[in-house]
């Protein structure tokens, strides 16, 4: 069964960093658009990155770029997410999924029947001082 599971969770001050990681089994993470969203409370899941092949290929919302780095380590099957300059309002619960192509990661709204995508549990990141 895939299974994605994310750690590295937790709180920093702002401007601070931390990096989330998301382990896959039974796929192959460089095979796939391994994909960070991100969830405020009481809102929709927002798309923060979409990487591929060891991040050769990776693309980041405008409230990312410049601060977030994704990246696929192709011998731990793992995805990384690399959060620096952390702000208050990057306070959300994070998602990684997987993906078999670019436009279904950026189209996805969370999981569901017709997704198409496997999903990790989610990782509370808080950010406060």
């Amino acid at each position: 069964k895939v299974r994605l599971e994310e750690s590295g969770g937790g709180e920093a001050p702002p401007g601070g960093s931390l990096t989330l990681s998301c382990e896959a089994s039974e796929i192959t993470a460089a095979t796939y658009y391994m994909t960070w969203f991100r969830q405020f409370p009481g809102a929709g899941l927002e798309w923060v990155s979409t990487t591929y092949r060891r991040g050769d290929l990776s693309y980041y919302a405008d409230s990312a770029k410049g601060r977030f780095t994704a990246s696929v380590d192709t011998r731990k099957n793992t995805l990384f997410l690399k959060m620096e300059s952390l702000k208050s309002e990057d306070t959300a619960m994070y998602y990684c999924a997987a993906f078999t192509s670019l436009i279904t990661s950026l189209q996805s709204r969370g999981p569901g029947p017709s997704d198409g995508g496997y999903w990790g549990q989610g990782i509370q990141v808080t950010v406060s001082s």
